[in-house]
């Protein structure tokens, strides 16, 4: 029975696999067509990927008030 591999990469959470998108500026060009601007994830820098980061509130300290 074949068993489930993990994932070796981690999705970049900001751009969730859009990683560059095309965004309309609200004006058209002479032909009638919409000008857009190219906008690149800046977390991943446009690969999707994202590296691996420690625990956002970091590690646990002993006695700590909840």
């Amino acid at each position: 029975m074949p068993q489930h591999t993990p994932a070796q990469t981690h999705r970049c959470a900001d751009c969730g696999d859009f990683q560059t998108v095309a965004v309309t500026t609200g004006t058209r060009h002479r032909d009638g067509s919409r000008a857009t601007v190219r906008v690149t994830c800046h977390t991943c820098s446009g690969s999707g990927v994202a590296p691996r980061t420690a625990s956002v509130f970091g590690p646990a300290k002993a006695g700590a008030a909840c």
